[in-house]
């Protein structure tokens, strides 16, 4: 293990702390003893290189968690490229360049698994990185996150910057999107379960054909993971945060039923893309660092089901 970076006493920026990643991350950094600082959109517009350069000189923050991005499931990628693009790479390359620039002692840059080859080697190790072609579906998001994490790199080998990227895998719960139009699969597969139990429908219609695999992490672990690895992690190359098994979309979709009491049958719509056929991350250098998850898939979506009917349900 690396030389432990201690965040007690230090200004900490989560950036992007309204989204579910970020907001997780707030409330784990609550029994940390440390700053939390935080910035709405009101407040400040980080696709202006200027004004996120005013920011964080007139905050001074030590050590940044970069959680800020435009994020949706595969129908918002398909349609809405520019923005999962070019949005993304002048949010993260503002940050980064800043946190240089004034000095920032640590920061951690977020990601995703969609960053690795559509037909990467299971489960996805570091090391498949622009090995192959991207998932179509995705790709605009791929290549911008692909990006921050050259970025990182290029500052920690020319300047020394303590920079690191983490790459989580399929995530969920308190503050994820539920609107059906920009959602990922799995508050999707809850807001259509609602839905039909609230109907009495007897059967729920779910995209593609059910076979794809995935791995799905609950929010909550994902920035336990975060935190362990901005006092324990300081490398190079990036590193992978998931659950460590994965599921078919029909035992996902089993599990939310179950969950939220839906009895029906499925129809699986397959003139709908399945993206991806699997999506495993390979976490042994994280597990090997002494970090793992708690949360049971089953618990993690009670947990988001009952934070969607207190916050989302229409």
């Amino acid at each position: 293990m690396t030389k432990t970076f201690d965040i007690s006493g230090k200004r900490v920026w989560v950036a992007g702390h309204r989204g579910m990643v970020g907001s997780a991350i707030v409330r784990r950094l609550a029994s940390e003893n440390c700053t939390v600082l935080t910035a709405t959109r009101a407040e400040l517009n980080l696709t202006r290189q200027a004004d996120v350069e005013r920011w964080m000189e007139t905050h001074k923050p030590e050590v940044v968690f970069d959680a800020a991005a435009v994020v949706g499931g595969i129908l918002a990628n398909s349609t809405r490229p520019t923005e999962f693009l070019t949005d993304n790479l002048e949010i993260q390359s503002n940050i980064i360049a800043t946190a240089h620039k004034i000095g920032v002692k640590k920061l951690m840059f977020l990601g995703s698994s969609c960053i690795y080859p559509r037909l990467a080697p299971q489960p996805l190790h570091e090391d498949s990185l622009l090995t192959g072609p991207l998932e179509p579906t995705n790709q605009w998001y791929a290549i911008a996150k692909i990006a921050g994490i050259m970025q990182c790199q290029a500052y920690r080998r020319a300047n020394g910057d303590d920079f690191i990227s983490a790459m989580p895998t399929n995530l969920y719960g308190p503050g994820d999107n539920f609107d059906l139009q920009s959602s990922h699969v799995l508050p999707a597969l809850i807001v259509k379960a609602h839905h039909a139990k609230l109907a009495g429908d007897k059967t729920m219609t779910i995209w593609g054909s059910g076979k794809p695999l995935r791995e799905f992490l609950h929010v909550d672990d994902l920035a336990d993971a975060c935190v362990f690895l901005m006092k324990n992690y300081s490398e190079d190359q990036h590193i992978n945060v998931g659950y460590g098994s994965d599921v078919t979309i029909r035992q996902a979709a089993e599990t939310v039923a179950r969950v939220v009491g839906f009895k029906g049958e499925f129809i699986y719509d397959t003139s709908k893309p399945d993206g991806t056929p699997r999506k495993l991350m390979d976490c042994s250098r994280l597990n090997n660092l002494g970090w793992r998850p708690s949360i049971t898939f089953e618990q993690g979506i009670a947990h988001a089901y009952d934070w969607f009917l207190k916050h989302a349900a229409q």
